[in-house]
């Protein structure tokens, strides 16, 4: 004989059967949801700083669900981080001997951008810096990134090429903190890089440095090795190499590699 429930019994029973099966649903769904979110930690050069944030929200953008995070030093501190395990999926640096130190921790590398110097001035150049022979007066303050940052590298290289011989009144441990130093009015005068003077256009003067006495900066980027999310990072290099990253990059000053 069939059992026959009463009306609230059938109803409590079916809710029961429901929730059975719309637990494991739930579970899977919610479980797509976070394997949908890809979080990408960047180490990228200090002079990238303002260029990455808008390749950045461009990027997120074009790919739903992918989250960047910029960690932006030195060359020198981020292949220090490197070098130490700090967990990361993508290293961008300011030249190529940097990123060369950890070779050993890297996929290949890809330039995707150069740089020229410039000598940053306050605003209306109020001490009449003209060209690199001017950074040789005494009584001019010029500040200047420290020698084991690429910046500094590439200053003591074309000072050296013109024999000017600059006694710097601080070393910087990073081409924006020079920047901040003209800025502020703390330095009269600082070698930083073409795109870091027009990201503070409004505050300081860009003295052209011809390309005979220059030096190009190469920007490698590339994946690390031990990234959690490394199809991901792959993906984010060759994007910056693509025709839509180079046009950010181009818009922000940053030339061809």
């Amino acid at each position: 004989m069939a059992l026959s429930l009463p009306l609230g019994g059938r109803r409590a029973t079916a809710a029961a059967l429901t929730a059975v099966l719309l637990v494991p649903l739930a579970a899977c769904s919610g479980g797509d949801a976070t394997a949908a979110d890809t979080k990408l930690t960047v180490l990228a050069a200090a002079s990238l700083t303002d260029v990455f944030k808008t390749a950045g929200a461009a990027y997120e953008k074009a790919h739903p669900g992918t989250r960047l995070t910029f960690s932006f030093a030195g060359s020198q501190e981020l292949v220090a981080q490197v070098s130490q395990g700090s967990p990361a999926d993508v290293l961008v640096t300011a030249d190529t001997k940097s990123m060369d130190k950890v070779r050993a921790d890297t996929g290949t590398p890809v330039v995707i951008a150069t740089n020229r110097l410039v000598i940053a001035t306050g605003e209306g150049n109020p001490h009449q810096v003209d060209d690199l022979k001017d950074l040789g007066d005494a009584k001019l303050k010029v500040v200047l990134a420290a020698p084991e940052v690429p910046a500094g590298k590439y200053s003591e290289q074309i000072l050296a090429k013109q024999g000017i011989q600059v006694k710097p009144v601080s070393q910087e441990p990073n081409v924006r903190a020079v920047l901040s130093k003209v800025e502020l009015g703390e330095a009269d005068a600082g070698l930083v890089y073409g795109t870091d003077a027009a990201s503070a256009a409004d505050k300081v003067d860009a003295v052209e440095i011809p390309d005979a006495q220059n030096a190009v900066a190469q920007y490698p980027a590339a994946t690390l090795k031990d990234s959690e999310n490394a199809e991901d990072a792959e993906a984010f290099v060759a994007w910056l190499a693509s025709a839509d990253g180079q046009m950010i990059l181009r818009d922000a000053g940053f030339q061809k590699p």
